[in-house]
């Protein structure tokens, strides 16, 4: 007898202490539960020679519907967001070791690299050259191109310089001049870069990718995925 009996008051206890956990939980927040009471103690105490309108009570039951359908809905939205941001997130994380193409035109370079880029132009041009300049503004190479249709089209620089040696380990930029419409003109450079690892940055989850060099991107920015 004593052991059912020690058993029921644990269980009490257990109960009890689980009201009281829930109860502060609920601390602060009207739930369904509480609207109904509290409409039902303005029945009980109302002006029996002024009774509620029909049109108040209903107006008072959509109030607290719309704000429980909003409140729902925000919760759900949280969710959605939570889960999109993780999905995203997995989804960059595979670019790690791949390139993407950048509307940039400064790049960093090792030793033995060939980087690649994009000439963009709206109209064809002529007597193209690609300049690689170092971080002094000097050329180290001139790349002739000569002729490119309107859009976009790829190059490559095998990373020598002019005195036939390999170009130093560091940072770069293309420049691209030529002739449109017979005017001389610069000419829209993007560069690919390798993604050294990725980011979930800030509350809003959003994903940055970190590129060689030690620059970094918004994933939203991104114009192209390449193999390498």
């Amino acid at each position: 007898m004593d052991s059912v009996s020690g058993s029921s008051g644990l269980d009490a206890l257990r109960w009890q202490t689980e009201t009281v956990q829930e109860a502060e939980e609920d601390k602060g927040m009207l739930t369904q539960e509480d609207f109904f009471a509290l409409m039902t103690q303005e029945l009980a105490h109302q002006d029996p020679t002024k009774p509620v309108e029909n049109n108040e009570m209903i107006s008072q039951m959509t109030a607290f519907s719309t704000t429980d359908g909003v409140a729902q809905l925000n919760e759900s939205f949280a969710e959605f967001a939570a889960s999109m941001s993780s999905s995203q997130a997995l989804q960059a994380s595979s670019l790690v070791g791949r390139s993407v193409l950048v509307d940039d035109n400064v790049f960093a370079m090792t030793t033995g690299e060939q980087p690649k880029g994009k000439i963009v132009t709206d109209l064809p041009a002529s007597n193209v050259n690609i300049y690689v300049e170092n971080t002094a503004g000097e050329i180290i190479q001139t790349v002739p191109v000569g002729n490119v249709p309107a859009g976009e089209s790829g190059f490559v620089w095998d990373g020598m310089m002019d005195n036939g040696e390999l170009a130093p380990d560091g940072a770069y930029r293309f420049r691209i001049a030529g002739l449109v419409d017979g005017q001389a003109s610069e000419l829209k450079a993007m560069t690919y870069r390798n993604v050294d690892s990725v980011t979930l940055a800030g509350a809003g989850g959003q994903i940055v990718l970190n590129l060689n060099g030690g620059s970094s991107m918004n994933l939203a920015d991104v114009v192209e995925v390449s193999q390498g």
